[in-house]
């Protein structure tokens, strides 16, 4: 390489440059005022022409031969260098983009030249220090009308999203659409948005797919990987929806579980389960059915869900009544032994010595313990449970208390026994779901007391997110490296992202109740003398203890 003097104006220029794009008024005014005031800081660098003759070709820096010329320059410094293999084709594109960004239409055409020299992707992606994927993004403008990069060589650029819709249609179709939508004189700024709209076609993504590769192929399913995508994620698509959805369907008929069936969704994305379902947001129950249903992205989803009991038939009861005496024989067709208004005074006879002998006996903890689950278990007692439906004590929690007996049908029992009946009696009991089994606060002290915040499951999930406003949304953001986004989508998809690994519980489902309504159900559930006094007069006697009663209580356990 040598320097040398040479009439700028007797300098040709080179065809194949990188930069095609004009630039603009006030970028030549600029160099132009810096050559006249300093003159060319760096020179050009120019090539012997191998057209034949004695000239030479612009190799690097057409602008400041051109702006030479407008300055009148009579002579210029310039740098001649040989030829390279590739007719200097990369040193010009890298000397280029050193100075100014080229915009992406004259990267792609300069990147377009390289392969055609037997420039492979990777060694222009090391030359140029880009990775091979943005070489093959940049690439992807091969797809564009000419007409349209003719326009985007102008600096009207659509965003890369935009870029992306119009990339993947095929040539006929941008024709159509550019017809619409190509600039005019009164208007000469293109709407890259409605380009992209009329364009856009619906994906479905390999990595929403539940099915395999062999229902792929058997559905003529072939993926195009999304090159302007993020590096880190699958980006492979189809736009055969209709072979994607059909796929989808045929995996969930092969993999639908016991009880469960294929469910369709409402205009807005939601579940159709079938009527009076009850959908369960928690750890679902054995008896609890399974609905699969594809989303709006084509995601195969599963959720469970639970049916009501079934009611028994007006005027049917059990099979039989606890209430009747032990010792009152057959009913006799002339008369029975004891008459029906004999066997109401066994049964007020019993209860009040039943009563007497649980305030004036002395009881052990553990047998104290085991009448309490009798207690639940008695005809009387009705429990909606939080696992759905209404089960009466002798049909649901009478397995129980069963536990606790013997092959004579006697009480017999070690702490262990007691204490499993104990666990599972309150499990069937206590419910804090947002529908008629609720046991309301006493379910959430409950939860309290024995540390059940721990056991909460993950909420930071899409499905519960969403459920949150904005503020709440935001507020979750805190002690966590989120940032809250301008969209409300955007922020809760960073949350299911940063929780994917992690746990988060949302303060408003801890278990610790509201002191304030803690107080009211407090202050709600002492009784005063006036109600005892009512309750006494509507029932024929108290249901709650007098004080001589407590006083005998503590004599009992002494």
């Amino acid at each position: 390489m040598q320097l040398i003097k040479i009439d700028p104006r007797a300098l040709k220029e080179n065809p194949e440059r990188m930069r095609q794009t004009k630039s603009t008024p006030q970028a030549d005014a600029l160099l132009l005022a810096t050559i006249k005031a300093v003159g060319i800081v760096q020179p050009p660098v120019i090539t012997p022409d191998t057209g034949g003759g004695n000239g030479y070709v612009i190799n690097a820096g057409h602008r400041r031969v051109k702006q030479a010329i407008a300055a009148g320059l009579e002579e210029i410094d310039v740098l001649v260098d040989d030829a390279a293999n590739d007719n200097g084709a990369m040193r010009s594109m890298v000397e280029n983009i050193a100075r100014e960004a080229l915009n992406p239409v004259d990267q792609w055409r300069a990147i377009e030249r390289l392969v055609a020299l037997a420039w492979t992707e990777e060694a222009i992606g090391v030359a140029l220090a880009l990775p091979v994927r943005q070489i093959r993004k940049l690439r992807l403008l091969a797809n564009v009308l000419p007409a349209m990069l003719d326009h985007m060589a102008k600096g009207d650029m659509p965003d890369e999203r935009q870029l992306r819709t119009i990339a993947a249609a095929s040539l006929d179709e941008q024709k159509e659409v550019w017809k619409k939508q190509k600039p005019s004189k009164p208007d000469p700024q293109v709407s890259w948005w409605s380009v992209a709209q009329a364009l856009q076609k619906t994906r479905m993504f390999a990595r929403h797919a539940s099915f395999g590769d062999d229902l792929a192929k058997a559905y003529g399913i072939y993926w195009v990987e999304d090159l302007f995508a993020p590096a880190d994620e699958d980006s492979r698509y189809t736009t055969d929806v209709e072979a994607f959805l059909g796929a989808q369907q045929e995996w969930m008929t092969a993999n639908l579980p016991k009880k469960g069936i294929i469910a369709e969704t409402t205009s807005y994305g939601e579940v159709k389960l079938p009527p009076k379902a009850e959908q369960v947001h928690g750890k679902p129950a054995k008896s609890d059915c399974t609905a699969m249903y594809l989303d709006r992205d084509g995601r195969v989803q599963t959720v469970h869900y639970r049916m009501p009991a079934a009611k028994n038939p007006k005027g049917k009861t059990g099979s039989g009544s606890d209430n009747a005496p032990d010792d009152v024989g057959e009913v006799s067709k002339p008369r029975p032994d004891v008459t029906r208004k004999g066997v109401e005074m066994i049964g007020d006879y019993r209860t009040d010595a039943l009563r007497e002998a649980l305030i004036r006996a002395p009881i052990e903890d553990d047998t104290l313990m085991a009448l309490l689950i009798l207690a639940f278990a008695g005809q009387n007692v009705s429990v909606t449970t939080g696992s759905g439906g209404t089960y009466y004590g002798h049909s649901r929690l009478a397995k129980n208390a069963a536990a606790l007996f013997d092959g004579a049908g006697k009480l017999s029992f070690d702490m262990d026994t007691l204490r499993v009946a104990a666990r599972t009696m309150l499990v069937d009991v206590f419910s804090c779901r947002e529908n008629a089994t609720n046991s309301g606060i006493v379910a959430r002290v409950a939860g309290e007391v024995i540390g059940a915040d721990t056991f909460l499951p993950n909420m930071g999930t899409e499905d519960f997110l969403s459920s949150l406003s904005r503020p709440a949304l935001e507020a979750s953001c805190k002690e966590t490296p989120v940032l809250p986004r301008q969209r409300v989508k955007d922020t809760r998809a960073a949350l299911v992202e940063h929780f994917k690994e992690g746990h988060f519980v949302h303060p408003a489902a801890l278990f610790a109740p509201d002191a304030m309504k803690l107080s009211q159900w407090l202050s709600s559930s002492e009784t005063t003398e006036d109600a005892d006094e009512a309750d006494e007069d509507a029932a024929g006697m108290g249901d709650d203890l007098s004080e001589e009663e407590t006083e005998a209580f503590r004599e009992a356990a002494e």
